[in-house]
């Protein structure tokens, strides 16, 4: 062996020795060997620790260093990190995740996303680095087929840090794998009722119930259950409903039977609110006649002392011969089946498929996605999921005809892999987004690996959205505004970027063009040709015309709005966008005289988009001041822009937020083509 070396301590109690003090690089002769071992040893760290020995290793060339690590998520199994070394990772944590297994594409995207990157392109006359090099290491860690794949039960977290890559090649100097600590092959899945049929049939029953079955209902008041009953009838259901009541002969105006056994028909859907300890038996008294309970009732699996309960729940269901929803949720919402939960809701069979673990926000997007005009192929909520989840339910969208859009709000996805697998199986064929509750929640703060200190929450959810498509957003109303968006607009085959906007409001449209900006969306000056085109109509004094177009109320009013018409026609065929928005701020026209031109403005949206089908998208902006007048008008206007299938929103950056969703489904779409 030849100098220099590298020194440090072997030790089962000590993880990170850099941090330790315990490694000295560089060292020269034996006797720079021997003072760097006693120096190692009079540490703090490495005195409290035991003290197998010293490792000596020859030090490899120079080059850059990167670290690549993995560690295993509770959900999804495991995930591949990858990073530059030294303060890249340590301090800025500049690091990009994946799950595996990864493909080629992943592990490229992995490093070009990665802050440093151009460092390992070469900068400031350095040579660039063979990046192949890396991208073949973690293939043969993550890959199909890889180390990770094939000893999955065995590896809890890894780290090979640092990796050191030249311009030729990589060579890992230091490694340590924490095996894991449970590594017993997994029980095999019992067969549970409805698993044998196709799934679009496993779950018609539930989407289209011919018969419904109520527990809880009340002869003397008004319990969850009588208000259900009484939705049903408002809600127009056409089937059967049962009331199940021990005593009485007749609840709501409808003859009541003992139990579930003894309905006249085999039972579709059940809504249960009855004591917790109450159902498991109810359930396994079915005896095979019932295909689907929602249970209502809280007390299970969300309260320490009901998660045994929860468990016989299942048991006693799948003995009765029935799959579980919930418990503790508040019900489904099917316009086909003309099943709801919550009142005032829509009757319009949409193309739009909800999944809520949240019976609350569930009403929330049913009642407020109604009047920004999402319509709705199903929503169920889940609850605990104690038996049916979110995975189940997914499926099903995915294959079901009628939903063309899917929306998840999501807590804890117990079968993380089979999540992520459906997923990328589909390859953005239908949209997905997710609203995510409880982001904030720490990730494992006594992870044993640097991969495992820098693997929170947030990064597997990002790489769940990177490999598979689907959109991540923060809020209910970003929910909502991207569903809207991707119920009316059908991605392109290309990238949406050049953005067009036009309307009144000159700062407003400064202020969009950056919020546009920030969602990755351009909105850019007009070439040579389209701004002599535009300037040739000698709009009304104000007007600019160089995108944004700033028209004026006096603009607007020209031709009693039907100026849009000629601006749409030019900007169509000169500038070619991607995406046009139309703001309108209402309440500049109060008391301006002129004629109302808002109608016109939209019809010229509806001519310009029939006249040019699938060139642009079109989102309509429509802004008030608060008073009632302007919040009528608004309404009627938001309707007849949502019944030519325009998307309306209420402030311009949640149009850029939609936009940019859209834009991100096209980028994946692509893509995923070109990885075939």
């Amino acid at each position: 062996m030849e100098g220099p070396f590298a020194v440090k301590v072997l030790s089962q109690d000590i993880l990170h020795k850099s941090d330790a003090g315990a490694v000295i690089l560089g060292v020269e002769t034996p006797d720079a060997l021997r003072s760097a071992i006693v120096t190692i040893a009079q540490r703090p760290a490495v005195r409290r620790a035991r003290v197998d020995g010293f490792l000596i290793e020859e030090m490899c060339a120079a080059g850059r260093e990167i670290a690549i690590g993995a560690v295993r998520d509770r959900q999804f199994g495991m995930m591949l990190m990858v990073g530059l070394g030294g303060i890249f990772i340590e301090v800025l944590k500049d690091v990009s995740f994946r799950l595996c297994p990864i493909t080629r594409q992943d592990a490229l995207a992995m490093l070009a996303e990665l802050r440093s990157a151009p460092l390992l392109d070469g900068i400031r006359g350095e040579r660039a680095l063979d990046k192949n090099s890396i991208v073949e290491l973690l293939l043969k860690l993550g890959g199909e087929g890889g180390v990770l794949s094939s000893l999955d039960a065995e590896i809890a977290e890894l780290d090979l840090n640092p990796v050191i890559v030249r311009e030729r090649g990589a060579t890992v100097v230091d490694a340590r794998f924490v095996l894991a600590e449970d590594t017993r092959p997994r029980s095999i899945l019992k067969k549970r009722p409805l698993d044998d049929l196709p799934v679009l049939k496993r779950f018609a029953a539930l989407f289209a119930p011919k018969t419904v079955a109520v527990l809880g209902a009340s002869t003397s008041s008004t319990t969850l259950a009588n208000t259900f009953i009484r939705r049903l009838k408002e809600f127009g259901y056409k089937g059967a409903i049962y009331p199940i009541h021990p005593k009485a002969q007749e609840v709501e105006g409808l003859p009541c039977y003992p139990s579930l056994a003894q309905t006249p028909e085999v039972i579709d859907y059940a809504y249960i609110a009855i004591g917790a300890r109450s159902i498991p038996e109810a359930l396994r008294k079915a005896n095979g006649r019932l295909r689907f309970a929602q249970v209502i009732s809280s007390g299970f699996g969300e309260v320490a002392e009901g998660t045994a309960l929860q468990q016989t729940l299942v048991e006693e269901a799948h003995a009765g011969g029935c799959r579980v929803l919930g418990p503790n949720c508040l019900g489904m919402y099917s316009p086909r089946g003309g099943v709801t939960f919550p009142a005032g809701a829509s009757t319009i069979v949409g193309s739009v498929g909800v999944i809520s673990q949240s019976g609350g926000l569930g009403t929330d997007i049913i009642k407020r996605g109604r009047w920004r005009g999402l319509r709705f192929s199903g929503l169920v909520t889940v609850g605990n999921s104690a038996d049916l989840g979110p995975v189940d339910l997914l499926e099903f969208y995915l294959e079901d005809p009628q939903t063309r859009v899917i929306g998840l709000y999501l807590e804890d996805v117990k079968d993380g892999r089979t999540f992520f697998d459906l997923l990328r199986a589909s390859r953005g064929r239908k949209p997905v987004v997710i609203l995510r509750g409880g982001r904030s929640r720490q990730g494992r703060a006594a992870a044993a690996s640097h991969t495992g200190a820098m693997a929170g929450d947030d990064r597997v959810w990002e790489s769940v959205a990177k490999q598979t498509g689907c959109v991540l957003v923060q809020t209910i109303d970003q929910f909502i505004g991207v569903l809207l968006a991707l119920q009316f607009l059908e991605p392109h085959q290309h990238p949406t970027q050049r953005v067009v906007l036009f309307g009144n409001g000159g700062g407003t449209s400064v202020l969009a063009t950056d919020s546009f900006a920030e969602c990755g969306l351009d909105v850019a000056p007009f070439d040579n040709k389209t701004l002599a085109r535009l300037e040739a109509l000698s709009l009304p004094p104000g007007t600019s015309v160089t995108n944004p177009i700033d028209a004026p109320v006096a603009t607007l009013q020209e031709d009693e709005g039907r100026v849009a018409n000629k601006i749409f026609d030019i900007v169509y065929e000169s500038a070619s966008p991607d995406a046009v928005v139309m703001h309108i701020n209402l309440a500049a026209f109060v008391g301006r005289g002129g004629g109302d031109p808002i109608d016109n403005l939209i019809q010229a949206a509806v001519r310009v988009q029939k006249t040019n089908p699938g060139r642009a998208h079109f989102a309509v902006v429509l802004r008030v001041d608060g008073s009632p007048e302007l919040d009528e008008r608004k309404r009627r206007y938001r309707e007849l822009a949502l019944g030519v299938g325009i998307p309306v929103y209420d402030e311009l950056v949640e149009a850029a937020e939609a936009l940019s969703a859209v834009q991100c489904i096209e980028h994946y779409r692509i893509n995923a083509a070109q990885s075939i």
